[in-house]
């Protein structure tokens, strides 16, 4: 603003002196009109300005010679006005060079304006994202305080279960102590009973299993009593000596359900495998050097398939407390609960160098296994003696203290119990004095069952004697 009213004020003063010397150069003419000699009446009204002619008439001519004009402008008077407008003209030039260099300044001056409103906008947005900046920082380091106290709450609970999760080893490992003895209470007791009524002479109890694994699985169903019935219905009550049961018209089992592929006959699953089937289901198999067709179940959606399934159990729905020639023959559903026959088996195996993979799912739906790194089986004359390779898995090695044990049922006792362990154990297996495992046992609902013997289908390293497994597969396949 300062600039601007110097710039007025400094225009001002040159209009002002423009117009002093404008008045000045009028003056002047005026005193030189002032100066002439006063208006003569006797001078010609007229001046006629003719062409150089011939003279054909009179000349008009003054005798006191020629008069001065008033109005007459002299060179000295053009002289002068030149000059002054020569001077106007230098002046309005520089008039004009100072209205450029001042409009110049009035550009700058609308640009530094703008510049500045520019950077006071900047400054501001720079102060907005400060100021949210610093209101972010603060909602992170409350969010740090409130996760602080969350890492603290949550470490405070965990050693709370921790200290909790201790009592409950503690409370484990006596029930567990609990479980492990009670059989042997029950039998004291039943003893003495027994001695009271005079009865001095007892029939051999087997021992019963002590392990009580560190991973016993653990359901809420109620324990339970019920056994497994057959295809008629009519089960084999625990306790007493019953008859073989009878084996199926002709030897044959049943028509399996479900259906069967028309290709083949394989020599066994794998392959089947090889074929390009990768559906698991029933096929017909026939092994090498023998002239019996089988109808066998092929599992293909385990470990890149290839699986021969010999033994099934998942609901109770066939009763496995069988004779020797049902066990050598095989009976139940290829789809169900089966078991393949031991003559079956032994074909099966005998083609090359196999293994084996048993399958335990307990009731709360966790899956473990155990597997082998060599299967195969001896000949009828040995009782199909079991021959066992190196374990390895997760669910405990239950089956090695069976391996080169002869196959036992309730009409042929091979074991080395003095009494006959199918009998007690209600199945038939291959029974040692009389062992870890049952897994042709009693299908027991529920998981913990009680008995007085441990008939149910377990895994000692898995849940131990008393706990009966919801589902169990056996099944054989070539070594790599």
């Amino acid at each position: 603003m300062r600039d601007i009213t110097w710039c007025m004020g400094i225009m001002l003063y040159l209009s002002i002196c423009l117009l002093g010397k404008s008045l000045s150069g009028k003056a002047l003419v005026q005193s030189r009109q002032r100066r002439a000699p006063a208006d003569d009446s006797k001078k010609c009204s007229y001046t006629f300005m003719m062409p150089q002619q011939r003279i054909t008439g009179p000349i008009c001519a003054s005798a006191t010679g020629p008069e001065p004009d008033k109005d007459r402008v002299t060179r000295m008077d053009i002289s002068d006005v030149r000059e002054v407008l020569s001077k106007q003209r230098r002046e309005i030039e520089m008039l004009q060079l100072v209205a450029d260099v001042d409009g110049n300044l009035v550009n700058e001056m609308k640009l530094l304006r703008k510049e500045s409103r520019n950077m006071n906008s900047r400054v501001t947005q720079l102060y907005m994202q400060l100021l949210h900046e610093i209101i972010r920082k603060r909602d992170n380091s409350l969010e740090l305080a409130q996760l602080e106290n969350r890492v603290l709450n949550v470490t405070t609970e965990m050693l709370r279960l921790a200290s909790r999760y201790k009592e409950l080893e503690l409370r484990f490992a006596g029930l567990a102590s609990t479980v492990n003895n009670q059989s042997v209470l029950i039998a004291a007791l039943e003893d003495r009973c027994l001695r009271g009524y005079g009865r001095q002479d007892l029939p051999a109890v087997p021992p019963l299993v002590q392990v009580v694994p560190e991973n016993i699985p653990v359901n809420n169903n109620r324990f339970t009593n019920e056994i497994q019935r057959d295809h008629n219905n009519r089960a084999f009550p625990r306790g007493s000596r019953m008859d073989a049961p009878t084996p199926d018209p002709l030897g044959i089992p049943p028509p399996p359900q479900g259906t069967l592929t028309s290709d083949g006959p394989f020599r066994d699953c794998f392959q089947v495998r090889q074929a390009g089937h990768s559906t698991s289901g029933m096929y017909l198999l026939k092994a090498e050097g023998s002239d019996r067709l089988i109808q066998a179940w092929c599992e293909h959606k385990l470990d890149n398939g290839g699986w021969t399934v010999f033994q099934r159990r998942k609901d109770g729905s066939v009763n496995f407390f069988r004779n020797w020639e049902n066990y050598k023959k095989g009976f139940g559903n290829i789809d169900g609960e089966h078991w393949l026959g031991l003559e079956n088996i032994y074909n099966l195996a005998k083609q090359g160098d196999y293994k084996l993979l048993v399958e335990l799912e307990d009731w709360v739906g966790k899956k473990v296994y155990a597997e082998y790194s060599s299967f195969h089986l001896e000949s009828d004359s040995e009782a199909f003696r079991l021959r066992l390779g190196t374990y390895q898995g997760n669910a405990g090695d239950s089956l090695t203290s069976h391996n080169g044990k002869p196959f036992t049922t309730l009409d042929r006792d091979k074991d080395a119990f003095t009494g006959n362990c199918a009998h007690f154990h209600k199945g038939g297996w291959w029974y040692n004095a009389c062992g870890q495992t049952n897994l042709n046992g009693v299908w027991y609902s529920g998981g913990v069952y009680r008995s007085k013997f441990q008939d149910g289908i377990f895994w000692a390293e898995y849940g131990g004697g008393f706990y009966s497994l919801k589902s169990v597969r056996m099944m054989i396949r070539p070594i790599d």
